[in-house]
């Protein structure tokens, strides 16, 4: 569902989204390296080569969004009204415009720690655009739960 919410969003046809190639692991995925304590995902980015050729120029980035079981069940334990499949769609969704937005050269995937808190709250303003409309079940208190995302960034750290 997120692949598609995000696809119309961007105005992706099929052949466009497979461009971007990426996969989304669970912890029992990950390797300890693509494990860590805090996000509730993290995209790390590989690159792939297709199998039959020996050409550099056939490199691609490859993106690997790890979902952190642990950080997201313990927003699940912590606040009960939000519900794991509409989170989830919310995390997926919010990774997916990251992995567009890196592909469409819209942002460095490196970059600064300033820049990627700048962008971070972009792509949670730009979930919320694509999410809120959508008749979800459950997703209001999600969408109140990333609510100070949306805020401007200064008033993010008081």
């Amino acid at each position: 569902m997120a692949e598609e919410l995000v696809s119309n969003y961007y105005k992706m046809s099929a052949s466009q989204w497979l461009r971007p190639k990426f996969d989304v692991k669970t912890q029992a995925e990950l390797t300890p390296e693509e494990t860590v304590d805090g996000p509730f995902a993290q995209i790390i980015r590989y690159e792939g080569k297709r199998d039959d050729s020996s050409l550099g120029s056939s490199a691609y980035d490859f993106y690997k969004i790890c979902l952190q079981d642990e950080a997201i069940l313990s927003i699940l334990e912590a606040q009960p009204e939000i519900r794991l499949s509409p989170f989830v769609l919310y995390i997926v969704t919010h990774e997916l415009i990251h992995i567009v937005r890196f592909s469409r050269f819209l942002q460095n995937f490196d970059t600064s720690p300033d820049e990627k808190m700048i962008e971070e709250a972009r792509v949670h303003h730009l979930t919320h655009d694509i999410l809120h409309p959508e008749r979800i079940s459950g997703m209001s208190p999600v969408l109140e739960f990333y609510e100070r995302w949306r805020q401007p960034l200064e008033s993010f750290n008081s």
